[in-house]
């Protein structure tokens, strides 16, 4: 099989995309592209970096380690209800917390119009009373928020990886904004970038140090958890709690993981414990 080019995927054709706000603006999007295996699609921009699997039998199953992961949210907020998610990719977290989560409403801005049109190809539920998937700026968007999130996801790559803008100090700082009152931020990094190190650590002082790094098992992604509340820490979870509103497929798949997200909140405790 021939994979595509980066000039093979340029946009050419698409209308501009609506800037939030403002004037239309003319992004250089990027195509994706689709790989099917028999079980399993896959999205990519380019063969190097997988943007998001799907099971064919299970379309709503979490098959990136970094996803199941990133739901380690509910231990902080079991029953939000009403999740802003930045990025759509193949709508992995979309479809998973539409499935489990009937109580939640749940918007996703994307920016990029060639993945909108993919949302068929990985069964991305049709927009409804509770469910949107919206074609804009995702650092615009949550810049607009101001309180109304519950849970902020941001998940938001592109070919060259994670976009400035989504991880800017004014960003987070915008997120922290976005937040309900306990409102818990979830947001997907490369562990392997080399500014990794600075992103996280200005994420960590929109929130005033709430907040942690969970590498993800295959350690090429970490999830930082944030709250604009009360401090993180174990003793404000109940993995039962966190895991009751799943089905029960879901709660086997998940149970460890949220364990392991668990335990590294512990090491905030010590920290709060130790003497200064």
């Amino acid at each position: 099989m021939q994979w595509p080019s980066l000039t093979d995927l340029a946009s050419t054709d698409l209308p501009p995309a609506p800037a939030l706000g403002g004037a239309p603006a003319r992004l250089p999007f990027l195509k994706p592209f689709v790989c099917d295996d028999g079980s399993a699609k896959s999205l990519h921009f380019t063969m190097a970096e997988l943007q998001s699997r799907m099971s064919k039998a299970s379309p709503w199953q979490l098959e990136v380690d970094y996803t199941r992961t990133m739901m380690g949210f509910l231990l902080l907020r079991p029953a939000p209800a009403h999740i802003v998610m930045v990025g759509l990719g193949g709508g992995s977290l979309a479809k998973f917390c539409y499935r489990q989560l009937p109580g939640c409403r749940i918007t996703v801005v994307e920016i990029n119009p060639h993945v909108i049109a993919l949302r068929r190809d990985f069964a991305v539920p049709d927009d409804d009373a509770r469910f949107q998937v919206t074609l804009g700026d995702g650092a615009e968007f949550v810049a607009a928020q101001a309180g109304r999130c519950d849970v902020l996801l941001v998940d938001g790559f592109d070919h060259e990886g994670q976009p400035e803008a989504l991880c800017s100090p004014r960003f987070y700082d915008d997120c922290f904004a976005a937040l309900t009152q306990d409102g818990v931020l979830a947001a997907n990094l490369h562990y392997d970038d080399a500014d990794y190190p600075l992103r996280a650590a200005r994420l960590a002082r929109s929130f005033s140090g709430n907040a942690v790094e969970v590498p993800a098992p295959e350690k090429s992604n970490c999830i930082v958890f944030a709250s604009r509340g009360a401090p993180l820490s174990p003793r404000r979870i109940s993995l039962p709690a966190s895991l009751a509103r799943l089905d029960r497929e879901a709660r086997g798949r998940l149970r460890a993981e949220f364990a392991r997200v668990a335990w590294a909140l512990k090491d905030l405790d010590d920290d709060l414990d130790s003497p200064a």
